[in-house]
């Protein structure tokens, strides 16, 4: 007992023995080179692994970060925008033709400062794969209208005419569910228009994200009622994730906007919006195209009328230089059995085209910039003059009637960034597609306006 007793001493004193002599060992080539990076003044970080090689040659330091302490900062951002004028109607169709417009039912000589777009918004990350965004909007008309015997929004103004908030945006990301793919899901916007969205796989590079002036006029299709967005779920990706010069959206939607339809209502639940998009950025990143398509099938609006959809086929193309940009928008629409002939009594399927063409660019470098734009509309391209229309698709607020010519021109004035001050021009024409003997014809007329525009953004 007492010889095990003693070997087991001395095996022990052994180890004791080398380790002693490791631990110093490592001492003479670890804390030398961490008291030479300190009398350096270079900063090592705690959480950073320290390892040294010595082989003969002087000492090698080499600093690496552990790699959970990649930089990843989650986002809590609290934003904003508003934007609005001083108008003055100088001269009002006679008519009120333009539906659609933001102008309609102002009369001639009405001027007044109004808010067109207030925007409240939250970014919350939940974690490095998820995120949800929430959105809240507030997007008045000039005109607040009439519905039966209460005055009410035409834009989004409370019964008593105040401004009131709806929820535009209300929605949860999943980043990369596969390298350079996003899922979404909730309420969001489609592929027709914006979807600016740093740090994510969505674009960057459509139409009103590259137009820019949101806050003077939307994009052509944005005006004439294509949904900007949606209830449902998107695909939103890029086929080289590294560069991100190419990739597509492909999105699965209610067609109801923010608007939640009762049950009763034929197309709630039974049919979709189906939107896709392709982008492509080319030559340096200087000339960016987009191809976009929807189809929605609707309820029939009678046995007799038979079935009826809506589809959009839309091309953008722009060319983006520091000093200029210049911008075309082309779309043609189908409107399956939309119309009835009152001539023929025939049910025909109504095309629509517009064609959307744009500059901007700088005068002074960060302080003052110039625009201008001409959009053309054609709501039925197969337009019988000689004949009038029952409308029998509950698009928008369809009117094959009246060509629509919009012209809008300015400055843009940026004393200090994100705040925008613009004088500019807002003109629609409108010419009655029916020939001037055919009964209900109206002669050709105008909207003219004369605006000091503003905008701001905060948080963002």
């Amino acid at each position: 007992m007492k010889k095990s007793f003693t070997k087991l001493f001395s095996t022990v004193l052994v180890m004791a023995s080398v380790l002693t002599g490791f631990t110093a060992k490592a001492q003479e080539t670890t804390l030398a080179p961490v008291n030479m990076l300190k009398n350096k003044k270079t900063d090592v970080k705690a959480d950073s692994i320290i390892t040294v090689t010595k082989t003969g040659a002087p000492a090698t330091v080499k600093v690496a970060p552990k790699a959970e302490a990649a930089a990843w900062v989650p986002v809590r951002r609290l934003w904003g925008y508003a934007f609005g004028d001083l108008y003055y109607n100088q001269h009002a169709d006679a008519t009120n033709r333009g539906p659609e417009s933001m102008y309609n039912g102002v009369p001639t000589n009405r001027n007044a400062f109004q808010f067109r777009r207030a925007y409240i918004g939250y970014d919350y990350d939940i974690d490095q794969k998820f995120t949800a965004e929430v959105l809240l909007a507030s997007e008045p008309n000039a005109n607040t209208g009439v519905n039966g015997t209460t005055a009410i929004q035409n834009g989004d103004d409370l019964v008593d005419g105040k401004m009131a908030f709806f929820i535009k945006n209300f929605n949860l990301r999943y980043r990369n569910i596969w390298n350079g793919t996003d899922i979404v899901v909730g309420e969001m916007s489609t592929p027709g228009f914006a979807l600016n969205e740093p740090g994510t796989n969505a674009p960057t590079s459509l139409s009103e994200a590259t137009w820019g002036n949101r806050f003077i006029e939307k994009t052509i299709t944005d005006v004439h009622k294509n949904n900007s967005y949606d209830i449902g779920a998107a695909l939103q990706g890029t086929f080289d994730p590294k560069t991100k010069n190419f990739g597509y959206v492909f999105m699965v939607g209610n067609n109801t906007s923010a608007s939640l339809l009762p049950a009763a209502n034929p197309n709630t639940g039974f049919y979709k919006i189906f939107y896709g998009d392709l982008w492509g950025k080319f030559f340096n990143k200087q000339l960016y195209v987009d191809i976009y398509s929807d189809y929605a099938p609707t309820a029939p609006a009678t046995a007799a009328i038979g079935g009826q959809s809506h589809s959009l086929n839309k091309i953008f193309a722009a060319y983006v230089n520091p000093k200029f940009t210049i911008g075309v928008e082309a779309y043609t629409q189908k409107i399956t059995n939309g119309v009835t002939n009152s001539g023929t009594k025939n049910v025909e399927d109504a095309t629509v085209n517009g064609l959307s063409i744009w500059i901007k660019g700088v005068v002074v470098k960060d302080k003052i910039n110039f625009f201008a734009r001409r959009d053309g509309y054609n709501p039925d391209t197969k337009f019988d003059g000689a004949n009038s229309y029952t409308v029998n698709t509950n698009y928008g607020s369809y009117n094959p009637t009246v060509k629509e010519t919009f012209y809008t021109a300015g400055l843009d004035f940026t004393p200090a960034p994100k705040i925008h001050f613009s004088p500019n021009v807002w003109l629609i024409e409108y010419k009655d597609q029916r020939s001037s003997t055919t009964t209900g014809y109206v002669g050709n007329d105008h909207n003219l306006v004369y605006r000091a525009t503003f905008f701001y953004t905060f948080g963002k």
